[in-house]
């Protein structure tokens, strides 16, 4: 069990990456607040757990929101014997794939209120929490970034800024947060077909000849999958990390161009 009495807060977990990181981290121990802004899908998946003999419970928040942070946090605290060990950012949305000029302002400020102001509400709430862990134990975030952030493709250059913003934001956070024992790390996902944003990120349907373009990049043969991030996300939460910050794992298979 390496993630054993650890409170743990995994947002956007009611279905792909986000589920497959819940599920894992409540095998390995944790007490998991599985958070989402659709109910009834995340729900299930807390049930799902709690049948599997996992430990937890949903939370619905907008993870754009302070106040629902404030109540995410709160919440993890209350279901994890008064501790926060881990937060897991990984709810994201993106524009689809198409020509820069062509993005909505509303659609640009929903891809950079999800995937970076939500670090930042993560950020303003559970880092007291973290702080006033017992013994000075800290804490642990673990930032959903991608390769996108990186190794940028056209069409979804809104996107990629801010991922690029997560991972070097999540470095400088690592380098803050040090003395109080509060560690920052990010994981770079390459594209995955089977997720919900999947069409949006292809530009439309993730049909044979779109799979074929994007597996053409990956050296290692396939997509990868919720459980190769999963266990990722698994190591950076556990004390075998107790030394590892500011880094990035890049989840893409030597995803080369």
């Amino acid at each position: 069990m390496r993630v054993q009495g650890k409170s743990i807060i995994v947002t956007g977990a009611g279905s792909g990456i986000g589920e497959g990181i819940a599920r894992r981290l409540a095998a390995e121990g944790a007490a998991v607040i599985v958070n989402d802004i659709n109910a009834a899908p995340g729900e299930a998946v807390a049930a799902s757990i709690r049948s599997a003999g996992g430990q937890a419970r949903f939370v619905a928040a907008d993870v754009t929101q302070g106040p629902d942070w404030a109540r995410l946090v709160q919440a993890a605290q209350d279901f994890g014997g008064g501790r926060l060990d881990a937060v897991v950012n990984n709810a994201g949305w993106t524009h689809r794939n198409r020509p820069m000029l062509e993005v909505s302002e509303a659609e640009f400020d929903k891809v950079y209120a999800v995937n970076m102001k939500s670090i930042y509400w993560s950020a303003v709430h559970a880092v007291p929490a973290m702080r006033a862990n017992p013994g000075g134990s800290g804490g642990s975030f673990i930032n959903i970034a991608s390769t996108a952030g990186l190794r940028p493709r056209p069409g979804l250059t809104w996107y990629n800024g801010s991922k690029g913003a997560v991972i070097i934001t999540s470095k400088s956070m690592a380098a803050e947060l040090g003395p109080d024992n509060i560690r920052v790390n990010c994981i770079n996902p390459v594209f995955n077909p089977d997720t919900g944003l999947a069409a949006e990120f292809a530009g439309g349907p993730v049909d044979e000849a779109r799979r074929a373009k994007f597996l053409a990049t990956i050296p290692l043969g396939r997509f990868s999958t919720a459980l190769d991030v999963a266990n990722a996300a698994l190591y950076l939460a556990s004390d075998e990390a107790a030394f590892i910050s500011g880094v990035c794992i890049e989840v893409d298979g030597a995803r080369c161009v």
